[in-house]
């Protein structure tokens, strides 16, 4: 059974994936990260670059006795997974790129990453991680999994979360996408705020064997938001190892999505 290492996003932890391990637990050996700064790792320093995070992510595996894997990142997460296949293609079987881009600017992004800098050394950490996670609902703080993933970021630090902005900010990844070899799905909540949809197309267009999905009414964290319609998603496209056409949209419901 082919081990299935989800990364989570900014300020996130390994406890937000309590649906997904649940729902595919009879099918993969899931296993969640927490990366250092943050979730359950909020003890240890975090690093400032995404490659040292994605370094630190393949260290950390190789410890497990994990070599090969699928590999779903999520928003930052997404960016990390993507330096990965670039420092480690051979380790990657398939990849699911959730909520994320390759451009750490985030152009499009809620705030600038620098306003979101400032606003941090000013309002504190714990206000910050309630601040910015109600922006991953559509519902902000009236959602239901809001309070779960602001809990969940409140254990970072101040320097986590500049260390993490700096991360972003500083990394490109447009230069690698030709190169990603892994069969790949996109997912996209089609009301995130953090990742515009030319993000995702960017994704879906340069990287050469990749699937599409686009889970309507949701913000960021489509996962807690539509868990059952996003675990579908994600098992469906991992069960059907042998792929499609490239270039095809994974549509379990009808939308439109908007530019």
């Amino acid at each position: 059974m082919t081990p299935l290492v989800m990364v989570h996003g900014f300020m996130g932890g390994s406890r937000q994936w309590a649906e997904q391990t649940k729902a595919l637990a009879s099918k993969y050996d899931v296993v969640t990260v927490d990366l250092p700064g943050f979730g359950e790792n909020a003890h240890l320093r975090a690093p400032d670059t995404i490659t040292e995070f994605a370094s630190w992510v393949l260290e950390h595996l190789t410890a497990q006795g994990i070599e090969r894997f699928h590999l779903l990142g999520h928003s930052m997460g997404g960016m990390i997974a993507q330096e990965m296949v670039r420092l480690a293609a051979e380790r990657v079987d398939q990849l699911v790129l959730y909520g994320t881009g390759a451009t750490g600017v985030l152009p499009g992004r809620f705030e600038p990453i620098h306003i979101s800098k400032s606003r941090a050394q000013t309002e504190g950490p714990k206000r910050t991680a309630r601040r910015i996670a109600a922006t991953w609902f559509l519902e902000r703080e009236a959602a239901a999994g809001f309070e779960g993933c602001a809990g969940i970021a409140e254990c970072s630090s101040l320097d986590a979360i500049v260390a993490g902005l700096t991360a972003m900010e500083g990394w490109n990844g447009e230069g690698n996408l030709a190169a990603i070899k892994a069969r790949t799905l996109v997912i996209w909540g089609d009301n995130d705020r953090t990742y515009p949809w030319r993000q995702i197309e960017q994704l879906w267009t340069s990287i050469a064997d990749t699937s599409l999905a686009v889970i309507p009414n949701c913000a960021h964290a489509a996962h807690l938001e539509k868990p059952d319609l996003f675990n579908r998603i994600l098992s469906d496209f991992l069960d059907d190892a042998t792929g499609a056409d490239t270039k095809t949209s994974t549509k379990l419901e009808s939308w439109a999505v908007g530019s």
